[in-house]
Order: C-alpha cells, then structure tokens, then sequence
C-alpha cells in the first residue's frame, strides 16, 4: 500500500554523475549509481526533467516532451537506466511539467506563426492583470504581432498552457502514457494545481496568486488526467507540487474517495525561516510555525487516512544541514544532520530524500552574483535595490536553489566530472564526501540507511498513528499501533536541553545522555519504546 511509506530518492541529473568529461550529469551518471541508491533502501528515482529543453530553467521549460536531450544522453541509455533500475527494485519517477512549456516548444512557434490552433494552447490577453512572475516581474510578456500578452508564470520564455482547451489536455494524457509505455512507474507534477486559472482574468490581490491557485477547475483536470492515464495502474506512484495551497486542498487532491493523486508536495514548513513571509530574509528561524505546522499537517492528513509526504530538500530548496539553527562545530553538524532526519523521516507519510541529503552536504558560499547560475537567483539580485551587494549575496548563500544544485560530492576531489563542472562544487570537499562518508563508522550516510531499514521493518513506523507532544524547546511526537509506542525526541537548539520520560528499548541515540532525565546535548535526538 502507498501509505506504507515508500522511499524516493530525488535525482538532479544535470549535477549527479557526469560520465563525459562536459561538466554536466548525465543518464549513464545515474546508471553507475543505481546499486549505490538500492543499497540505501530506495524504492524509487524521481529525476527532475531530462527532456530536450533550452534549459533557461534547467530542464523546466520543456521543448519536447517525448525526447531524451542529448545533453543526457540517448533513448537507449534512458530504457537501460529503467530495465537496470528495476533489476534492483528500484523504479523510475519522471517529472512532468504541464503548466507550461518553453517558447522554443513547437506549440509556441506555431501560435507565434498565427496559427489559431496553437495559439489558443496558451494565455492570451489585450488587458493583462498585475500578476507577478514567480521569478520576479509581471507575468505577462507582449508580443507586437497580436498586440496581446502571453502568460507565464515562471520565466518569460515558460508560457502557461491553457488547460481550459481540450486539445491541451488530449496532448498532455498522450505524453503521459508515453512514459508509461516506456515503463515509468511514477510521475511527479510540476507546480500542477496552478493549471486551473479563475476567469474572467482579474488582478486579485498581492501577487495575483488567489486568481491561480487550487483553481476552479482543478479537481476536475487531475480526475480527467488520472482517468485517462495512470487510473487502475497500482504499480503506479503519483505526487504533485503543491504550491501555496491548503490542508483542505491536498485532502482532497490525495483522498481515496477521489480519483486525483496518491500524495502532495507542499512547502509550509520550508518557510519557517521566511521572516514576514519573504524567502530572501536571512538568519531567521521560527520554532513554533514549524511545530504548528508539522503538527497540523500530520495530523489533519491522518483524520482522513490521506497519504503524506515527508522531505526536507529538494532542486528548489536550499540544504536543510544549512538551514535554522547553525552548528558550530563537526560534532555539532554531525547530530543536527541526524536529528532532522529523525525528525521528519520517522513521521507519516513517503518519504523524498534529495541527493546528497544523506551526506549532509551544504549550502555554498556566493561571493560574487557571477557564482549564481539559476535564473530566480539573478533576478533577485539583480532587480532588488534596497539591500547591498553583500546582504544579496548573504541571502543567496541561504536561500538560492543553486544551493541544492551544486555537483554531488563522491569524493574529496569532487568526482563528479573530469571537467568543468557546469556550476560551481561547494568548498568543503574534503570534509562532505561520499567516499568518506561510506567507510567512516557513525557518518550521516549510514544514519540514512539505519533509519530508512528500521522504519521499512516496523510496521508501526510505517503506519502507526502519529500523536504530538512538543513541549516549548524539543520537538517531540509517537508512533503508536496495536500494544506498541516509539517515542521521537528531538532539539533542534545550539544548547543542551532535559526532558523527564520513562523509556524501554533505546532504538537510536543521537548524543543523548540517558538516566532519570533524558539530557540532550545540542542537536542531539532519540528514539525508543515506551
């Protein structure tokens, strides 16, 4: 069953492994790594998109979606990759990027051309609202020859696609089933419920998002998509990025007594260090959002028996080792990598583990704006004007998707590429390396794989309920089913904290001490029966 909690370990092709020597990851990159990830225990590889694409938004703004881009590799290396995988037990979970398309998509080029066929898979308007790009600016782009502007919510060269026609929908199940035949076995969706805009267009309020968000047609769209699709294949995983939506959205969009998706991404708990709601704030972190969210998340998902999912990084979050409270030290770092882990991982729900996660790698360090290399990072820096050089950059180190997109680190000289790389390694190296990180006893990688074993072999982390207990400092909550209890324990704090509990097996001691009081060191955490 889904809600058993599958594992899924998230590939960013273009900085995994490079096989070529051009800098840039590549299919047969993933190929050589596939025991590496069985080993782990993952049931599944999401890679992000490796159709042909510009690549102004690494891969998503596609311009082609029944191709492999040559800058991965060929159809061939692409069917190996699945046949290898599954050979493992692993399979293989495709990104689909729906709402929009590149500019350089035949479709655009034919609307471009005059041809109304086309030209009516996208979103027009003489009178274009005050909705915001996501990526900074208005979202709306003019094109002389129609005298009307075309919608894109990303990237002026990502235009929105107008789901309101049928044929786009008669195209999209085509491209679904074509990767289905080819024989992936799950899909991702990419920022799927903004598909469903409000009309009459009208500028709505801030941003513009309440006119696209969770719209009105979009439960209707996903039941259609399922049906035509992936409805009845078991076999078949399916998430969608949920952006700026609701508990009550994601129940339904991941209900059993709806035909939508079996889980959602949502990300209210990544912006527990967004002072007054603004990603690029610095040094921030909010304890109690992030208890009151977890908790209302969990528990709200649970009334209705609906699937969770659990993560912390991805390709568009910067690396949680980095995120809230800094460690000062090695020892430090060690347990805070841990500890989240625990946190998150021992919850309800499938669990998305991003490359490199479980080496703890780091945020890099930007000195310069010529260090950024993703689109939404060059915008802000350079279309914000009321903070310095120094503080941009400050917020670029902390919160830049290039942080998650630096190459994965397998050993201390990178082994990533023998070239170039396309974006710049972290510094660290010689520290965080997965070389290292396999042969030393205790390291953040062999934690993963202890915590992704125990939990596939209890069936109370798998399904048990989950109750929460926070008490002002520690992060605390059980796993309960039938007659048996595990108790999490977490700080998050750079201090020592105490909590008084009786407590049977001791499952996992991440730097606690352990009498009549459990005294946490900082970061530290644990796990035991009660």
């Amino acid at each position: 069953m889904k809600e058993l909690g599958y594992f899924v370990y998230q590939i960013y092709p273009k900085s995994f492994k490079d096989t070529t020597g051009n800098g840039i990851g590549d299919i047969n990159g993933i190929r050589s790594k596939l025991e590496y990830i069985a080993d782990l225990g993952y049931d599944y590889i999401w890679i992000t998109p490796m159709y042909i694409s510009p690549q102004n938004d690494n891969g998503y703004d596609v311009a082609d979606y029944y191709k492999i881009d040559p800058l991965f590799g060929t159809e061939e290396d692409f069917d190996n990759l699945v046949i290898e995988a599954e050979q493992l037990g692993i399979k293989v979970m495709m990104d689909m990027v729906l709402n929009h398309c590149s500019t350089e998509h035949e479709w655009f080029k034919r609307a471009l051309n005059g041809e109304q066929k086309y030209k009516d898979y996208f979103i027009w308007s003489k009178n274009p609202t005050t909705w915001e790009s996501k990526f900074g600016g208005n979202a709306w782009e003019y094109v002389e020859k129609f005298d009307e502007h075309y919608l894109h919510l990303f990237d002026v060269t990502q235009a929105d696609l107008n789901w309101e026609n049928e044929d786009v929908r008669q195209e999209v199940y085509s491209i679904v089933n074509y990767w289905i035949k080819r024989g992936v076995k799950g899909f991702r969706f990419d920022v799927i419920n903004l598909i469903s805009k409000n009309y009459p267009l009208e500028n709505g309020t801030g941003d513009g998002r309440d006119q696209y968000t969770d719209g009105p047609r979009i439960h209707e769209f996903l039941e259609e998509l399922r049906a035509n699709t992936f409805a009845g294949n078991d076999d078949i995983l399916t998430v969608g990025e949920m952006s700026s939506t609701s508990i009550e959205e994601c129940r339904k969009y991941a209900s059993k007594e709806r035909s939508e998706l079996d889980s959602v991404f949502h990300f209210h708990h990544l912006k527990v260090d967004y002072l007054d709601a603004y990603k690029w704030s610095t040094d921030f972190f909010d304890f109690e959002m992030l208890k009151d969210l977890m908790t209302s998340w969990q528990l709200e998902m649970q009334k209705k028996d609906v699937v969770d999912t659990l993560f912390w990084c991805c390709h568009d979050q910067p690396r949680i080792a980095s995120r809230f409270i800094p460690a000062s030290n090695n020892e430090e770092q060690l347990r805070k990598n841990k500890s989240l882990a625990m946190m998150m991982y021992l919850m309800r729900g499938i669990s998305y583990m991003y490359q490199g996660e479980e080496l703890g790698m780091e945020n890099i360090t930007f000195n310069d704006i010529t260090d950024a290399v993703d689109v939404e990072a060059i915008n802000f820096y350079n279309l914000t004007t009321n903070l310095s050089s120094e503080q941009k950059l400050r917020a670029l180190s902390q919160k830049s998707r290039d942080n998650a997109r630096a190459p994965m680190q397998w050993t201390a000289q990178g082994g990533f590429t023998t070239g170039t790389p396309w974006i710049k390694y972290n510094d660290n190296l010689d520290r965080i390396n997965c070389e290292r990180e396999i042969t030393t006893e205790g390291s953040t990688h062999s934690f993963y794989k202890q915590l992704i074993s125990l939990k596939k072999s209890s069936e109370t982390l798998m399904s048990g309920q989950i109750d929460f207990m926070h008490t002002d400092e520690l992060f605390i909550y059980t796993r309960t089913l039938n007659n048996e209890t595990y108790k999490v324990v977490v700080n998050v704090w750079d201090r020592e904290l105490s909590y008084a509990d009786k407590y049977n097996e001791v499952i996992i001691n991440n730097g606690c001490e352990l009498s009549d009081m459990i005294t946490l060191k900082p970061f530290s955490s644990i796990l035991y029966k009660i």
